[in-house]
């Protein structure tokens, strides 16, 4: 117990930081709209009415309306079609069952700009698939509600399956086995006992969905380019970067987008207090899938089709474009051409500069994002701290959070004139994108770590602090040696991440310092499309070569010692 009440003083440094990152620029956020002007030299008390406005200003109203269709059409569908494919995953075995779990995690961690583009790509009016059949058909669809709709749903999906398939990990025969011998059909048991243990998993899915795709800046910023459908993420980054400035705008429409996440939150958590069933026992078992017999040619067969919607349209739309002239010259070889893959290469090298600032950027918050993890999760894991809880809530917000409103609190808060009197005079220079990168990578980081130092008995912490061994000396001479790989894959998770941040880099980037991702959606949105696909495919490639290579000597290096 001693070294859990020393370790605790770590505590109140971990929730300075986390405030200075994460809470103070979300509070900021309401702040500014109950006190107009406080973080510009001029404190008045807000008129309660301006929130009150967004029934009567046009934009405002409509970006509150789509975000709420395409949010609760999103969480709806994608939660029935997450639930679905993780049951059928979880109970029936078929060939290309982990197809669909490795597509489940490329499709979680590819940045939302990135496939919204290549449904953008494949559906606009002269894209691919109007070269491939002839037809406007699948353009009409897309670029309405209902097709936005069925594109999120299709990008958010593993947000509910992953959930739901977590859930099913264990089974207890037993209940259902007494259901049927009290008479009650196979689908009365499933229904009354399998489902109601599956509900909290399935509205936590649901839960995550909804605040994922409410927040979303990707799609509509992708989407802009060929058609009129504002959100609440994207009229925040139009009233920042439009003249004049707005910000009482963006702080009223932040607001309420804060508002839709928190009521989400709070039902979830309702629902789930409500809806709590421990069932495990010293009967519960780990569920195995089943061969699937007859069903096993029809599941491997729908399986690729569906992993051909969500994975092949997207990230293959994306490469074919990069390849190609025009979208409108189809797929004949004539069509086909290096020139995209040249140009990034032109005009300066925008492109390059625009990777290297990203890459630095991206290292930067990695390695700093790494340190305050591991003492969060430290924290967390074996400290009493009193606040342990609130540090949780704290570092797991982000994930909640949109970028956009992240980005917004960060101007409020570091674009202080008394600031540059004591060089901490952020905005405006990349060292605010670091900032932002991470606070936007701690709660991976920290999920990631509390799972390792669960392995990690305290005792041998303990051990070394009676044999005289300081806490930093603890740290470095044991706990880190024990969850190395775990460090490992957080950092990797973190830098890879904080490449592709959209949202942050779109509100937050400095002047001529453009970042790899403004600078493919600034392409896009000139339509561009060639050179925006080429620098998608170009960029990704050496991220993901450099995560290789740097996992690679790091894992060897662990072997040799």
């Amino acid at each position: 117990m001693t070294s859990r009440t020393t370790d605790g003083r770590l505590g109140w440094p971990v929730m300075l930081l986390l405030f200075i990152l994460v809470l103070g620029p979300l509070g900021a956020v309401i702040i500014q709209v109950l006190l107009p002007g406080i973080f510009f030299g001029s404190l008045k008390f807000g008129d309660w009415h301006i929130l009150l406005e967004i029934t009567e200003r046009p934009l405002w109203q409509k970006s509150l309306e789509n975000s709420i269709l395409l949010a609760s059409g999103t969480t709806l569908l994608a939660t029935a079609l997450g639930g679905l494919l993780a049951i059928v995953r979880a109970t029936k075995a078929f060939p290309t069952a982990r197809l669909l779990d490795a597509a489940v995690w490329v499709l979680l961690i590819t940045p939302s700009f990135i496939l919204s583009q290549g449904w953008v790509m494949f559906a606009a009016p002269k894209g691919l698939a109007f070269s491939l059949f002839g037809s406007h058909g699948v353009s009409a669809f897309i670029f309405s509600p209902a097709g936005l709709i069925a594109v999120m749903t299709l990008s958010k999906f593993p947000l509910a399956y992953l959930s739901v398939y977590s859930a099913m990990e264990w089974k207890v025969d037993s209940l259902s086995q007494a259901a049927r011998l009290n008479g009650a059909s196979p689908f009365t048991a499933w229904r009354t006992i399998q489902a109601p243990l599956l509900l909290p998993a399935v509205l936590a899915g649901a839960a995550l969905v909804f605040m994922d795709t409410i927040g979303d800046f990707g799609l509509p910023a992708s989407i802009s380019a060929v058609y009129r459908f504002p959100t609440l993420p994207y009229s925040i980054y139009s009233a920042i970067y439009t003249s004049p400035i707005r910000f009482d705008m963006a702080g009223v429409l932040s607001f309420y987008l804060v508002l839709l996440i928190g009521a989400a939150m709070v039902l979830q958590f309702y629902a789930m207090r409500r809806s709590r069933y421990d069932f495990l026992n010293g009967r519960a078992e780990r569920l195995v899938p089943q061969p699937a017999g007859k069903l096993s040619l029809p599941l491997t067969a729908g399986n690729a089709l569906f992993l051909a919607l969500v994975f092949g349209i997207p990230i293959g739309t994306n490469i074919w474009m990069s390849f190609v002239k025009t979208a409108s010259g189809g797929v004949k070889a004539a069509n086909w051409t290096l020139q995209n893959y040249a140009s990034l290469f032109r005009d300066g090298s925008q492109l390059l500069r625009g990777l290297g600032h990203s890459l630095l950027i991206a290292a930067a918050a990695a390695a700093a994002a790494l340190l305050i993890g591991l003492g969060v999760a430290y924290v967390l894991t074996y400290s009493a701290f009193r606040y342990k809880r609130l540090i949780e809530t704290i570092s797991i917000l982000t994930l909640a959070v949109p970028g956009v409103v992240l980005g917004i609190g960060y101007i409020f808060v570091w674009n202080q004139p008394w600031l540059e009197h004591v060089g901490l005079l952020l905005y405006g220079t990349p060292w605010i994108l670091v900032l932002a990168s991470v606070a936007g990578a701690i709660p991976v980081i920290t999920r990631l770590l509390v799972g390792a130092m669960a392995k990690v008995p305290e005792q041998l912490l303990t051990a070394a602090q009676l044999y005289g061994g300081s806490f930093f000396g603890r740290i470095r001479a044991i706990l880190v040696p024990l969850i190395r790989g775990a460090l490992l894959s957080a950092a990797l998770a973190a830098f890879g991440s904080g490449v592709f941040d959209l949202a942050v880099n779109s509100i937050l980037f400095p002047p001529n310092f453009l970042t790899l991702p403004v600078s493919i959606n600034k392409a896009f949105e000139d339509l561009k499309f060639g050179y925006a696909s080429a620098a998608t495919v170009f960029g990704s490639a050496i991220v993901i070569l450099i995560i290789l290579v740097a996992e690679l000597l790091l894992r060897r290096k662990e072997v040799k010692a």
